[in-house]
């Protein structure tokens, strides 16, 4: 039976793969395929990533709508951040912590396991597996393991995990520890996955380009050599296919904005408006949709306001764009969601992208927005089943790593995922693929002026990306 083995490296951007800052994963990258086109979903967050990565579905189809959000399923009038142990409590009192069947429970069905270790928010590890105590499988965090049991059992043979750094590589290398020691030789499992919360926790703290971010990504890299020598010294990279994935791009803040504030200001209480802020996004569950319409021309009208979406529940909104164009409308979608404007200035360390934000300080890093530098993450693969020495122009996207991890294994591929088989970078897969480009625009004048924006998408077949989308006043 083949195995599949996916490293994540939270934040790691495309620039940031080179010999002289990451050479495990430049040598990687070099050997075997490189996607110069692959997208997060919007909003650019880990959590909402993290569970399209697993299911395939686009974020309205999974239901986690961002790091920060309201379930109104689940409670209505609560901004909660998806966490864990919230997310249980979410799937204890609605059945479900996400609306689709994760790459866990496909593979359980095949009587296969799926085991996840990852260093990262205790929200993002819980959504790889949320039914592991019945379907199998294992997901191991420092804070909680699914099932409950194994934490006891792991703490006894590892020890208790190292605190938290910055950078973060004690945490990381006890995962790795326990990867190699555990998972991979012991369990076996036909799908692992191992989360690395670096370089995003240090370029959160210092900065996109810092000294701080520069030794998070020479740290990590030296992770992921240790995870290959291992491959190579068990015999197993010879039916090993390994994915290596980042779950957003980055930006450096420009200026914080406290939306919520404003929104208060404005007029618009807590009855009618609640504010779940998402670093270069945020998003507005409002009581009704004349409210909606309300407060989608407010936005409008403020200079930090970049592209506007709204759902289908918020009925047609003069100058905002349809929130399905990004997968996001589904039964957890709030009514606006809104990416703060960008532009493409490099910063000090000379990383492109500049964005307003909703928390941090200036001249740290963030994402959440819909600016290019942050729609445009990571992802390589080597192994027995992709070509060598590749790179791919065709866009690709986090959605697309189950279904393809699911062909690798031969598996059938459920036909409501979203994303699709990267043929392309397959052996005896088609050389290329057909794909097309398209922008939706929309404006809306006021007595002061206009506000336009253009959301820009890829498209293969029937699967969608976010390529960037922005907003302005004219």
């Amino acid at each position: 039976m083949p195995h599949v083995l996916i490293a994540v490296f939270d934040g790691l951007q495309p620039a940031q793969v080179r010999p002289d800052l990451a050479p495990n994963l430049a040598r990687f990258a070099s050997e075997g395929v490189f996607f110069e086109s692959h997208h997060p979903v919007f909003p650019s967050v880990t959590r909402i990533n993290a569970a399209s990565m697993v299911t395939g579905r686009y974020p309205g189809g999974h239901g986690l709508a961002a790091n920060t959000m309201v379930a109104r399923d689940y409670d209505p009038t609560l901004v909660f951040s998806a966490l864990e142990p919230t997310l249980e409590d979410v799937r204890r009192r609605t059945g479900r912590a996400l609306l689709a069947p994760t790459l866990a429970d496909v593979l359980s069905d095949h009587g296969l396991e799926y085991a996840a270790i990852g260093v990262g928010t205790s929200g993002n590890a819980y959504v790889h597996n949320p039914s592991a105590d019945t379907s199998g499988g294992a997901t191991i965090h420092p804070d909680f393991t699914l099932p409950r049991t194994l934490n006891e059992r792991l703490a006894a043979r590892f020890g208790a995990w190292p605190a938290e750094s910055l950078p973060n590589t004690p945490r990381l290398d006890h995962a790795i520890r326990i990867l190699t020691e555990h998972i991979l030789p012991e369990r076996q499992p036909t799908v692992a996955l191992v989360w690395s919360s670096e370089p995003d926790k240090s370029q959160h703290a210092g900065g996109v380009g810092s000294e701080m971010s520069n030794r998070a990504v020479r740290e990590a890299d030296a992770g992921f050599g240790r995870i290959l020598e291992w491959l190579e010294t068990s015999g197993r990279g010879a039916e090993t296919d390994v994915l290596v994935v980042s779950d957003h791009g980055y930006s450096t803040i420009q200026e914080v904005v406290d939306v919520e504030w404003y929104v208060r200001e404005a007029g618009f209480g807590r009855e009618d408006v609640l504010v779940a802020p998402n670093g270069g996004s945020v998003l507005f569950y409002t009581r009704d949709s004349d409210t909606a319409q309300r407060l989608a021309a407010w936005l409008m009208s403020r200079a930090w306001c970049g592209a506007l979406l709204a759902s289908e529940s918020a009925g047609e909104i003069e100058g905002a764009l349809p929130m399905s164009i990004a997968g996001g409308d589904g039964p957890r979608a709030p009514e606006i969601a809104m990416s703060f404007g960008w532009d493409s200035r490099p910063n000090p360390a000379g990383y492109a992208g500049y964005a307003h934000s909703s928390g941090g300080a200036p001249g740290l890093g963030q994402h959440g927005s819909m600016s290019r530098h942050e729609m445009n993450n990571v992802l390589l693969a080597r192994g027995p089943s992709f070509e060598r020495q590749t790179r791919i122009a065709s866009p690709t996207g986090n959605i697309d790593l189950t279904p393809t991890a699911l062909h690798l294994l031969g598996l059938p591929v459920p036909d409501e995922m979203d994303g699709r088989v990267i043929r392309e970078a397959l052996i005896g897969g088609p050389p290329s693929v057909e794909w097309s480009s398209e922008t939706h625009t929309a404006e809306r004048r006021f007595e002061s002026g206009m506000y336009c924006q253009h959301i820009r998408l890829s498209r293969v077949g029937r699967t969608t990306y976010v390529d960037e989308g922005n907003g302005w006043r004219e």
